[in-house]
């Protein structure tokens, strides 16, 4: 229980990080040295208004200066953080397990928020996630290892034909470079599983913005969030949901 609570408290640290991260990247801001400052009047964040959550809570979701309403994004980043950290570190097997886990849930719920924010997939995070792909598949067995690469092939080149049958209009080139690398991470059939649920999740949620009146029929929606949310349905439930799919079929 001890144990779990630090796992949280750091996991709460991080997502403060990745909200900087969040807000900073798509802007081209230096991300370590610039201080924590309020996004409204820009004065720097004092020691006591950086505390994860407890700060948001204590100020009432605005600035202690200018008094104007922070965004909810702050505390929602910090607790999904600190909750999924401790959902990790139940399911690492080893310390090399967990590590992964974490540095590959960082990626995905930055690429998360930004492309669902800004509508772009930052290269530096791509790369980021190049060179863990790279590595998990090296580590694979070599027929699995082209598997894995197979896969990436296939799903960057369905995503390609699509963005140039649309011409950049339906979907961004990165989200053909972000298939490329979950294809190369899932492998077969979890790719499919996750693209089957991204494409499912995406026309579901496009339906609910357009009678909502949210969003027209031409409106273009962030399709990285249904990616990632789609690859972590196949990580978790994949082979069973694949051995159902197949059932079905026959």
């Amino acid at each position: 229980m001890i144990i779990s609570g630090i796992v949280f408290i750091f996991g709460l640290v991080i997502g403060s990080f990745l909200n900087v991260v969040i807000d900073r990247l798509p802007r081209g801001e230096n991300i370590v040295w610039k201080p924590s400052h309020c996004d409204h009047c820009k004065k720097p964040l004092r020691w006591y208004e950086l505390i994860p959550v407890i700060s948001f809570l204590f100020l009432g979701g605005k600035c202690a200066r200018c008094k104007k309403r922070l965004s909810y994004q702050y505390p929602l980043i910090e607790l999904v953080s600190g909750i999924s950290f401790v959902l990790l570190y139940s399911q690492a097997a080893d310390s090399v397990g967990l590590i992964s886990l974490i540095f590959l849930f960082c990626l995905f719920l930055v690429l998360f928020v930004i492309d669902l924010k800004e509508q772009i997939l930052p290269d530096e995070l791509l790369i980021s996630l190049l060179f863990f792909c790279i590595i998990y598949v090296i580590r694979l067995p070599q027929a699995d290892r082209i598997i894995h690469l197979m896969s990436g092939l296939g799903a960057g080149s369905g995503f390609l034909f699509l963005w140039l049958v649309t011409r950049g209009r339906g979907l961004g080139f990165g989200d053909v470079k972000l298939s490329v690398l979950l294809g190369a991470l899932l492998g077969y059939p979890n790719i499919i599983i996750a693209l089957y649920a991204a494409f499912l999740t995406g026309a579901l949620v496009g339906v609910i913005l357009i009678m909502s009146r949210k969003a027209k029929m031409r409106s273009r929606i962030a399709f990285g969030p249904f990616l990632i949310l789609g690859t972590l349905i196949a990580f978790r439930w994949g082979g069973s949901l694949w051995e159902i799919w197949l059932r079905l079929l026959v």
